[in-house]
């Protein structure tokens, strides 16, 4: 797309980059700059007018004109008047002026009019960085149905799009957007994004392509793997063997198997090496514990901060967490990361850097037990593949309830038994340290209960240095483990029968479905209790009632809004103004057909 530099200097100061992305700066509303002879009360109008007297009073200039088209006067009146604003009104002249005309008996009185130069139209008005002139002056020379279709959209997205620019009479009849209209939005500017995000997308030469089999491995495992996890290696067995250098992002719910996944990545690559990075010491433990017990011939290296010098050539998976960062790292044909939403951007291209060569890189492939829409996964294959393991090897029988401070009593018993069945307890709390501002106990406040009333209590939180040490010892020696959000992602223990959850309404659903998912990791009864002070909470009772991590990321959508994917900004509000991720996949279809994103 060639600009000139007029044109490129808008769309600096606008924060745009294509005709699309102005096509999506929508008029707020619009102002009829035409004559009518008829006139119209409570609604604003043009006069084709001369101005017969001006009179400054204390708090107002009141002017009378004499509208030709109507033939009659109509009393002008402008409020708290600017200066230079009386010097616009000059007896014996005649203009075109524009306002709200109101009339009472016999008198017909305009408020705050405004002369205007530019008439005979509908004219759109926008909220922009340019002045208001300069802004319809732009779309009106630049916004055309040539420079839309050169982009690639439709002829008929195209002519929805640019009746709200150039509007006709119906245009002032409507309440609202009619459904139509507002489809073509959803669909301009998600053509927009993920044309932006695809043009982003960069391929190139890996470091080996083919792939081994993996069913014969798959038949020694003690279990069979589910379909889901059968569908992703598959596809990840396709990535291997291709040309070009795999990037793909493994999206499953909590327990849904993906260390299978990871391993058998590992097994297709084989003999050619594999890396695996980890967020915690923890779960670069369990992987390396699960590696070496499923893949008994492979050599397989742990690489942790307490790692001492080893050579890491003699390898072929090996397993760490970011101390991999600070290693000489040999060539790895594949490179992969678990819980990648915990690594920077900046650690990940870190990792993938040190073990490529030239111009050539390694399979990448990013696992995250964060479950998302299906539709926000449409939407990132734009930029990177997408697999979705949505079910679980097996179904967990967990108990979600919301409770309150008359259930303490009937939670304490419950507490007791699960202990005395030598079960686990895990007691989140939202804060380490008093607060003036929340309502709830903090972890300082609340222990001294729970270290009265219950041996063997552990106590941790984000900030705690030896926090690590303590899970694992929890997990060998604990009765009840009282910590902050800490405990989120990683540590599989398998007596962790119930998770308490106090202040529930302040974290996201998906941060709930998290912390939920570390109890009944082995078949064990769970319970998920979410204390609330609130009386009723709409997302908590919609909450309880699902168990499946991608409803709930839907309904975390509905609830707040989704931040923006493509410059990692806004991560509170939606960088959608007129897509729901919820709601939408079908238009998201469309728009990846169109744009050949398969």
């Amino acid at each position: 797309m060639q600009l000139t530099q007029e044109q490129d200097s808008k769309f600096k100061k606008l924060g745009i980059t294509a005709w699309c992305e102005l096509a999506l700066i929508v008029p707020h509303s619009y102002e009829d700059l035409r004559l009518h002879e008829k006139m119209k009360i409570h609604m604003p109008q043009l006069i084709d007018a001369t101005v017969e007297s001006v009179h400054r009073a204390p708090n107002s200039i009141q002017i009378n004109f004499f509208a030709h088209n109507f033939g009659h006067t109509v009393h002008g009146v402008i409020f708290h008047p600017k200066p230079y604003m009386l010097h616009q009104y000059k007896v014996g002249e005649r203009d075109y002026f524009y306002g709200v005309i109101e009339c009472s008996i016999g008198n017909c009185t305009m408020s705050m009019p405004r002369k205007v130069t530019t008439v005979g139209n509908i004219t759109p008005k926008y909220k922009s960085a340019l002045r208001a002139d300069v802004m319809v002056r732009f779309i009106s020379q630049n916004l055309t149905y040539e420079n839309l279709k050169s982009e690639g959209l439709n002829s008929e997205v195209i002519e929805e799009i640019l009746k709200l620019h150039f509007p006709a009479d119906e245009i002032l009849q409507m309440k609202a957007l009619s459904q139509k209209t507002i489809d073509a939005l959803k669909y301009t500017e998600l053509f927009s994004y993920m044309k932006q995000v695809a043009n982003k997308r960069r391929y190139f030469e890996p470091l080996a392509c083919g792939s081994n089999d993996y069913v014969e491995w798959a038949k020694t495992l003690p279990f069979k793997l589910t379909k889901e996890q059968t569908e992703t290696i598959e596809e990840i067995k396709q990535d291997l063997s291709k040309n070009v250098a795999a990037k793909r992002m493994i999206v499953g719910d909590v327990g849904c198997g993906k260390t299978m996944v990871i391993l058998a990545s590992a097994v297709m690559m084989s003999p050619k090496r594999s890396i695996l990075m980890a967020p915690t010491t923890i779960l670069a433990n369990q992987l390396y514990e699960e590696a070496v017990k499923y893949l008994p011939h492979a050599k397989i290296v742990l690489v942790t901060n307490k790692t001492k010098k080893v050579d890491l050539n003699a390898f072929d998976f090996i397993i760490g967490t970011h101390a991999l960062l600070y290693r000489e790292l040999p060539h790895a044909e594949l490179v992969m990361v678990d819980e990648q939403h915990r690594f920077g951007t900046a650690q990940r291209k870190m990792l993938e850097k040190l073990v490529s060569s030239g111009a050539k890189k390694p399979h990448f492939l990013q696992f995250s037990a964060t479950p998302i829409p299906r539709t926000l996964a449409m939407i990132e294959t734009a930029h990177i593949d997408v697999s979705l393991i949505t079910s679980t090897p097996f179904k967990k029988d967990i108990t979600s309830k919301v409770i309150h401070k008359s259930d303490f009593k009937e939670l304490l018993e419950h507490i007791k038994s699960e202990v005395k069945k030598n079960n686990q307890v895990l007691l989140v709390y939202p804060l380490v340290q008093e607060s003036e501002v929340l309502e709830y106990q903090s972890i300082e406040e609340a222990r001294g209960y729970w270290e009265k009333s219950f041996e063997n209590v552990y106590v941790t939180h984000g900030k705690d240095k030896d926090k690590e040490e303590i899970l694992i010892e929890f997990r060998d020696k604990g009765s009840i483990l009282i910590a902050t959000t800490v405990v989120e992602v990683g540590i599989s223990i398998p007596r962790l029968s119930t998770v308490v959850i106090v202040g529930a309404e302040r974290l996201g659903l998906s941060t709930l479905h998290q912390l939920r998912g570390r109890v009944s990791r082995t078949g064990l009864k769970g319970y998920c209790y979410l204390y609330t002070n609130q009386s009723t909470s709409e997302r908590l009772d919609k909450f309880v009632k699902t168990m499946s991590g991608f409803e709930i990321a839907n309904l975390d959508l509905k609830f707040r809004k989704s931040g923006d994917l493509l410059k990692g900004t806004n991560q509170s509000g939606n960088q959608f103004k007129w897509v729901d991720i919820a709601e939408d996949a079908e238009i998201v279809k469309n728009v990846k057909n169109d744009l050949g994103i398969i």
